[in-house]
Order: C-alpha cells, then sequence, then structure tokens
C-alpha cells in the first residue's frame, strides 16, 4: 500500500527556488478513453495541467468538452487510460482503491453544484464529516467545523438544518466542508449552477476569500463572468487545453 510522501520518480516540474517542491496538481499528457461498440471514443487527448500552490484556476468548456472528465481525474475520482497525474507530489497511478479515498479525503475539498448536504444533520454536523472520516476527535472536530462555518459567515447558523438555510448558505456550507480538513486543493463543480445572482456573488466571494488566504482552488465552469474570478482561465475543447491564460484577478 502507498504511503502519501511524494513518491521517487521524477518531478514533471522542476523545483523552484522558494517554491514548494511540487506543484498540487501535475497532470501529464492525460488520455481517457472509453471503448464503445467497438469504437474508442477520447474524452481527453493528451491533456497536460500544471496547477502550483496557491493558485485559482477556472477551467472552462462547453458540454463535452472533457472539462468534467478533468475534473473527475483531478479529484481522484477516475484515472486516466495513459499518462500520469501527480497531486501534491503523490502519484495517483500508484495508488489503491483504499488510498485513493483516503487522497480524497486528505487532500482534496470538493464543492458540488447541488451542495451534497445531509438533509437530517445540521450545519455543523456537514461540515463536521470529513473529520469524522480522517478520525478526528468529537470536541477537536466540532471546533474546527464551527471556525469554518465562522468563516464563510455562518457562525450563527450552526445548528440550522440544510431544508432551513437558503441555496447560498447551503453552498456556503458546502465551502466551509470542502476547507475544514485543510485541503491541499479545494475542487469546485459549477459552484453556482443551482444559485440565483445574489447567491452566487456571496458564493464566489467566499472562494474567492479562500484563494486570498493561500488556498489552491480549481473551478469547474461554462460561465465566463465565473471564471473571470479566477486568476487563470484553462478553455479546453474536444478533450483538449486550447487556451491557458492570466487574468487580471487578484
Amino acid at each position: 500500500m502507498s504511503t502519501f510522501a511524494p513518491v521517487s520518480v521524477t518531478a514533471p516540474v522542476v523545483p523552484r527556488k522558494g517554491a514548494a517542491p511540487y506543484p498540487v496538481i501535475a497532470l501529464i499528457d492525460a488520455v481517457k478513453r472509453y471503448p464503445m461498440g467497438g469504437v474508442d471514443v477520447f474524452a481527453l487527448r493528451g491533456v497536460s495541467l500544471v496547477v502550483e500552490r496557491g493558485d485559482f484556476v477556472a477551467i472552462m468548456g462547453a458540454s463535452g468538452s472533457g472539462k468534467s472528465t478533468m475534473m473527475n481525474i483531478i479529484g481522484c475520482l477516475d484515472v486516466p487510460t495513459s499518462g500520469h497525474y501527480w497531486l501534491d507530489g503523490v502519484n495517483v497511478r500508484d495508488l489503491d482503491e483504499l488510498d485513493l479515498s483516503h487522497i480524497r479525503n486528505r487532500k482534496i475539498g470538493f464543492v458540488f453544484q447541488s451542495f451534497n448536504l445531509l438533509p437530517r444533520m445540521s450545519a455543523l454536523a456537514n461540515v463536521e464529516l470529513p473529520l469524522t472520516y480522517a478520525g478526528v476527535r468529537p470536541k477537536q472536530r466540532r471546533d474546527r467545523a464551527a471556525a469554518a462555518l465562522e468563516r464563510v459567515g455562518l457562525g450563527d447558523r450552526l445548528r440550522h438544518l440544510p431544508t432551513e438555510l437558503s441555496g447560498g448558505q447551503q453552498q456556503r456550507v458546502a465551502v466551509a466542508r470542502a476547507m475544514v480538513t485543510s485541503p491541499s486543493l479545494v475542487l469546485a463543480d459549477e459552484p453556482t449552477g443551482n444559485l440565483d445572482t445574489a447567491d452566487s456573488a456571496e458564493v464566489l466571494q467566499v472562494i474567492s476569500r479562500l484563494h486570498a488566504d493561500g488556498g489552491t482552488v480549481v473551478l469547474i465552469t461554462h460561465e465566463p463572468d465565473v471564471a473571470a474570478r479566477a486568476n487563470r482561465v484553462v478553455t479546453v475543447r474536444d478533450g483538449q487545453v486550447v487556451d491557458d491564460r492570466r487574468t487580471d484577478a487578484p
């Protein structure tokens, strides 16, 4: 079984003086192929993407472009057919299913379009869940979950059920849950897709603050105004990266 120390392989990116020794994400020549009726269908065609610690990257693309497949690979929910993916210095191809489960819990905070909150549990209990799976003691996980909710502006909503919260508040609970483990990466999949304009702005402000505090964020979206919050926009089309540019965002 693998450990979570950086693997002894040649790093895909040469470490720079003063920088962390490994990027958070190094996706190298990733191909994802699905056999369908005797024909190979390619969702990704040799994609490479490097995300440094503290970066805020938006991945854009139309439906069927391959951005969801990229998200699944970056989130360790799937593996490429060929190519390599290093997450925080760990070669994901070396991990078994148990290791993948552990790395998702410890190194990645997920924010989904549909919130994915448990309806019969309070905001506090929902945010505690990743810490429970990580074996954190009850008092410590309650304190950390409460601090995370305070950080997203919901310190007065700890005992509320999801049905007692607005859509924007539910998504802020999801952001608090994503960051409560202090992950290497927060991965947000269309986080404003189910929200109105006001709630969307609120959630994006929380995500921007998370980045400003030093967090590494990858956001999947098809909306240019949402992508504009990131300081780097990667555009995917037909399973390939066709544009990768810096923005004016801070």
